[in-house]
């Protein structure tokens, strides 16, 4: 039997150049970069390489005070990781899947811990959600990426995507929220109801709640974020 050989294992797994540019989908948990000068992606997310590639920690001052500072608030769920070169880097992020967004002119939010590459032309900000930090467990932080270029994010399973209009407001529950439309402000709320039914102090009585018009991405899981420093 041919069929569970080596050659067919190799014929079937084996790199392909897709021809797509910058990003591409080696397969839909992981993310080939084919890099010709500089990209940022989430520290620990490279599973292999090949060519010349340089990979640098981000410099505590490489962007200023002020997101040195909101990093040190976050844990290390933000740290970036900068690589520099030529060659192919295959980009991977504890299996889950990889989705490829091509912002043009636009404004994004991803959950910290949900980015995974992008684009060295698109401009970064950490975001503290300061208002529950004290509730959830190392609180809650996101990237707002804005800019032309490519964004890859990552979902636990199948992600889906809940259309935000004016007068039908969407609630999510914040560890499973992905990432969401710029024009959308999320606000906190507690769900007395649930609070009482899941027992004191659970996370599940805190949601996000989006108006307006835009978009929120949400997966079938719930990511727990815990700080390192508590």
């Amino acid at each position: 039997m041919t069929r569970y050989s080596i050659d067919e294992f190799i014929k079937q797994t084996e790199q392909e150049d897709k021809g797509e540019g910058l990003f591409e989908l080696e397969s839909p948990r992981i993310l080939e970069v084919n890099l010709e000068s500089q990209v940022w992606a989430k520290a620990g997310s490279m599973i292999a390489y090949n060519g010349r590639i340089k990979f640098e920690r981000e410099g505590i001052l490489e962007h200023g005070l002020g997101k040195s500072f909101k990093k040190a608030l976050t844990g290390e769920g933000t740290s970036l990781m900068k690589a520099t070169g030529q060659g192919k880097l295959y980009l991977a992020d504890e299996g889950k899947k990889v989705i490829i967004l091509q912002l043009q002119n636009d404004v994004i939010f991803v959950n910290g811990n949900d980015l995974l590459a992008f684009e060295q032309s698109i401009q970064w900000d950490i975001k503290l959600m300061k208002r529950i930090a004290g509730m959830m467990a190392g609180g809650l932080f996101n990237v707002r990426c804005e800019g032309t270029g490519m964004v890859a994010i990552t979902s636990h399973y199948e992600p889906l995507t809940l259309k935000v209009t004016p007068g039908r407001p969407v609630i999510t529950d914040p560890n499973a929220t992905v990432a969401w439309s710029g024009n959308l402000q999320p606000e906190f709320q507690t769900d007395i109801t649930l609070k009482t039914f899941f027992g004191r102090g659970s996370g599940e009585s805190i949601q996000m709640k989006f108006e307006g018009d835009g978009f929120v991405v949400v997966q079938p899981y719930e990511e727990v974020h815990m700080n390192p420093n508590r």
